[in-house]
């Protein structure tokens, strides 16, 4: 294969240091001050977990600082992943009304995980107290974001809680499956941990339908709740896709997660097939092991395109080139990739979902 020249251990670190630093305790709190604390706070109704963001930025402003991760965890089980992934400019940031004045939003993101980090490098005093056992157990397959957090939410409600997880190290997603650039594997373990401190037991290696029988974990539990996560990339569907060199993004991004960075091999020339959030990640990630070229093949336009704004020009500032209105027909060659053949496509009438579907041009 016509690999990439491996970069030294120097140049995989810069590559791969995080995006945005964190705040000092002073330039929180100036931060902080600047919260014109909305009473119909638009920025909470933003947010997916529908943190009090108001509240928790107030009890930052008076040194509350163990009441403001409180408030946080009140809504989010896993806010230091959230603080420094979430495309805040889509969501709290963008709806702070200071950008209606053209002023700079509230580093919303930022406080968060100032105020999250400081509570983890506390010791993670105890913030919640459990009811009491009610008697009844829930098994959770799956220690992702959904996993960990239905059970931190059941353990607080006196139910006997055991999670499941295929894989050595706990967290799905957010310890597998988000650039290393954005937050690192040390950030979800520190969110797993606070889980288990609540009484969560988390059992790792153990595969359903393997290590244990569906119906023994239905005799086992009173509830079940399946929080199996993304899965495996789609499959292309297309000849070629078996060859050496073609790898799904999720696979391609655990592999980079692991931080033995060396060890991951990438093209010289690579082509990522899609322009969703996790295609950015897996190609910027290639870019940053070392590939001289890297491509994004998306079938529709830039309007259509899954990935947001931010991800869209973290592609293009590290050489990403786009071709859109392209799609995949086959990838050539004989024991690894050599080439990818396209065709050129454009939009036709709007599916059920609202988007317009392409259709190669004739």
């Amino acid at each position: 294969m016509n690999l990439a020249q491996k970069l030294t251990e120097e140049e995989y670190k810069k590559n791969f240091k995080e995006l945005t630093s964190p705040f000092t305790n002073n330039a929180a709190v100036v931060e902080a001050n600047r919260c014109l604390f909305c009473y119909d706070s638009p920025c909470t109704k933003a947010c997916p977990t529908h943190i009090d963001i108001p509240a928790f930025i107030k009890k930052i402003v008076t040194g509350n600082l163990l009441g403001s991760a409180k408030t946080i965890f009140e809504s989010n089980w896993i806010p230091l992943t959230c603080a420094k992934a979430c495309p805040v400019e889509d969501l709290c940031e963008g709806a702070c009304v200071l950008n209606e004045n053209s002023e700079k939003p509230i580093e919303i993101g930022r406080l968060q995980r100032f105020s999250v980090e400081n509570y983890f490098e506390a010791g993670s005093p105890k913030l919640f107290s459990s009811k009491n056992k009610n008697g009844k157990s829930v098994g959770i397959i799956g220690s992702g974001p959904a996993g960990l957090a239905c059970g931190a939410e059941l353990s607080l409600l006196g139910y006997d809680v055991q999670i499941y997880e295929s894989n050595k190290i706990p967290g799905g997603l957010s310890t597998w499956g988000i650039a290393p650039y954005k937050t690192n594997r040390e950030d979800s373990l520190k969110e797993v941990e606070l889980v288990k401190s609540l009484g969560v037991n988390i059992q790792t290696e153990v595969t359903i339908g393997k290590e244990i029988s569906v119906g023994d974990l239905i005799n086992k539990h009173d509830a079940i709740f399946i929080g199996i996560g993304l899965g495996e990339s789609p499959s292309l569907n297309i000849s070629g896709k078996n060859l050496k060199g073609v790898s799904g993004a999720l696979q391609f991004i655990e592999n980079v997660k692991k931080e033995n960075w060396s060890s991951v091999d990438v093209g010289k020339r690579v082509a990522v097939i899609g322009a969703g959030n996790t295609s950015i990640d897996a190609a910027t990630a290639a870019k940053r092991l070392g590939a001289e070229e890297v491509i994004i093949i998306y079938r529709r336009s830039e309007n259509e395109m899954p990935a947001n704004d931010f991800e869209y020009r973290l592609a293009k500032n590290d050489g990403i080139v786009f071709h859109f209105l392209t799609s995949p027909i086959e990838i050539i060659g004989k024991d690894y990739v050599k080439k990818i053949k396209c065709i050129k496509m454009e939009l036709g009438e709007a599916d059920a979902d609202g988007r317009c579907k392409p259709k190669p041009i004739t």
